[in-house]
C-alpha cells in the first residue's frame, strides 16, 4: 500500500493496536537508566555532604546552596530545552544534553573551592535539564496506548534506584572524598550514546513536522499494524510558551504549575535533610544512611502497585488516594515517639508518595498536544525545580533556628495536603490518545 491510497488517521490512533515489543523493552531500558542518572545527580552529594562541608569549610547553609545549585541551573535549563525539544526533536535533545552534562560534571570534580563548584554545578544543571525534561514525554510518545500508564510508572522506579546508587557510592567511595563521587557522575554521561543507538525519534514529533515516511518507519519498528497510514496531527506549528496560557489550557497549566511546586517541595524538603533530621532523633550517620536506603527500597513496591492500579482505575483516583495516604504516613513519621514509629511512618510515606510520583510523571505528560508537550513538561519541571531549589535552604533555615524535628516535618507534610487539593480539578487521561 502506498501513502497515496493508505488510510488517514490521527497519529495517536497508530498506537491503539500496537503491541508491546522487544523494541519497547530496549527503549525502556535506555530511558530508565537516564532517569537513574538524573536521580543520582540530584542526590549523590547529599550523602557525602559531611565530607563536602569539611573539605570546603561550609556550614549547613553553605552545603544547602551547593546541593541546590544543580536544580538552580536546571530551572532556566528546562525552559530552554523544552521548546528546543519541540523544535529539533526528542532524540537529539536527550543525546546532547546528557553528553554535555558528563563533560561539565567531570570539570566540577576538580573545583578548587566552593564558589567554582557552585558555578559548575549550576552549569551541569543547565546541561542535564534537557534529558531531565524530555525523558517522560519521549517515552510516552513511543508506547502503545493501553500500556502507556503502566510502563511509564515503571520508568519512575529509576528514581529510587538512583537513590540507592547514590547511597551505595557514598558508602563505597565516600572515604575517598566527594570528588570521586562526582567523577562517577561524569562517567554516567556516556549513556547518551546508548540513547542515540536504541531510542528512535518520536513518531508524534515526526508527523507533526511533516516527516511522514520517517514516522512510518519508526512505527513499523515498533510493531504498529497501522504504520502505513497517512497521519494527521492537532497542529504542525511548533508550540510557543504563551500557548500554554490560552483557551482551555490556561486553567490546566496554572493548576499543574502549582501542583508541581508543592508536591516537589514536600518530597525534596524531606529527602535533602533526611540524614540530618534522623540524627536529631538519635540515629548515627551510618544508621541514617541505612534508613534512607530502606526507604528507597519501599518506594519500589509503591511504584509497582501504582502501575498496576492506574490502568484499571485511572490517573486521578490512584493519585489522590496515594497522596492522602502519603500525608498520613508523614504525620505518623512526624509524631513518632519510638524507632518503630519512625521506620513505619517513613515507609508508609515512601511507599505512597513515590507511587503518587509514578502516576504524576505519566499524567503530567499527557495534558498537552505534541506541539506543546515538550514545552508544557518543561514548565512543569521548572516548577518542580523551583521547589527543589527553595526546599533545601528553607528546611536548613528551619533546622538552624532550632525549629525541631516534629515541627519541621509537619510543615513539609502540609505541602502533601495541598498537592491532593490541587489535583482534584485536573482532567483524567487514562486510555486517551495523545494528540
Amino acid at each position: 500500500m502506498t501513502a497515496i491510497d493508505s488510510p488517514t488517521m490521527p497519529i495517536g490512533a497508530a498506537f491503539d493496536r500496537m503491541p508491546f515489543t522487544r523494541r519497547h523493552v530496549l527503549i525502556a531500558l535506555a530511558l530508565f537508566v537516564a532517569f537513574v542518572i538524573e536521580s543520582w545527580e540530584q542526590l549523590a552529594l547529599v550523602y557525602v555532604s559531611g565530607d563536602l562541608g569539611t573539605k570546603l569549610g561550609l556550614g549547613e547553609a553553605g552545603i544547602g546552596v551547593v546541593l541546590s545549585a544543580v536544580a538552580f541551573g536546571m530551572i532556566p535549563g528546562v525552559l530552554v530545552w523544552g521548546p528546543v525539544a519541540d523544535r529539533i526533536g526528542r532524540r537529539p535533545t536527550a543525546f546532547w544534553s546528557l553528553l554535555a552534562y558528563g563533560v561539565v560534571a567531570l570539570a566540577s570534580a576538580f573545583a578548587p573551592n566552593a564558589e567554582v563548584l557552585i558555578a559548575l554545578r549550576v552549569a551541569s544543571g543547565l546541561a542535564l535539564a534537557g534529558v531531565y525534561t524530555i525523558t517522560f514525554p519521549f517515552f510516552l510518545e513511543l508506547l502503545p496506548t493501553r500500556h502507556r500508564g503502566r510502563a511509564a510508572v515503571y520508568l519512575s522506579i529509576g528514581w529510587p534506584i538512583g537513590m540507592l546508587a547514590a547511597i551505595g557510592a557514598s558508602m563505597a567511595l565516600g572515604e575517598l572524598g566527594w570528588h570521586v563521587v562526582v567523577v562517577a557522575s561524569a562517567v554516567a554521561g556516556l549513556w547518551a550514546f546508548a540513547i542515540r543507538a536504541w531510542v528512535p525519534e518520536s513518531p508524534y514529533w515526526l508527523a507533526a513536522r511533516g516527516r511522514q515516511e520517517e514516522a512510518r518507519a519508526v512505527l513499523r519498528s515498533l510493531g504498529s499494524p497501522d504504520a502505513e497510514a497517512t497521519f494527521t496531527v492537532a497542529s504542525e506549528r511548533v508550540g510557543r510558551p504563551l500557548d500554554l496560557f490560552k483557551g482551555g489550557l490556561a486553567r490546566i497549566t496554572l493548576v499543574m504549575l502549582a501542583l508541581n511546586f508543592v508536591f516537589n517541595w514536600g518530597y525534596w524538603g524531606l529527602q535533602t535533610w533526611l540524614p540530618t533530621l534522623l540524627q536529631e532523633r538519635g540515629l548515627t550517620l551510618s544508621a541514617s544512611l541505612g534508613f534512607a536506603a530502606l526507604s528507597a527500597l519501599m518506594m519500589i513496591p509503591g511504584y509497582v502497585s501504582a502501575s498496576l492500579l492506574t490502568g484499571r482505575f485511572g490517573r486521578k483516583p490512584v493519585f489522590l488516594v496515594y497522596v492522602v495516604a502519603a500525608a498520613l504516613g508523614g504525620l505518623w513519621f512526624a509524631t513518632a515517639e519510638s524507632s518503630f514509629g519512625l521506620y513505619a511512618g517513613n515507609f508508609v510515606l515512601a511507599f505512597f508518595s513515590m507511587g503518587a510520583w509514578g502516576v504524576w510523571n505519566t499524567w503530567n505528560g499527557e495534558f498537552y498536544p505534541t506541539a506543546l508537550r515538550g514545552t508544557g513538561y518543561s514548565w512543569a519541571t521548572a516548577a518542580q525545580l523551583v521547589a527543589t531549589t527553595v526546599a533545601p535552604s528553607a528546611v536548613g533555615a528551619l533546622l538552624a533556628n532550632a525549629t525541631g524535628f516534629t515541627a519541621t516535618m509537619l510543615i513539609i507534610n502540609a505541602f502533601m495536603v495541598a498537592t491532593a487539593l490541587l489535583a482534584v480539578p485536573l482532567p483524567e487521561t487514562e486510555g486517551r490518545e495523545l494528540e
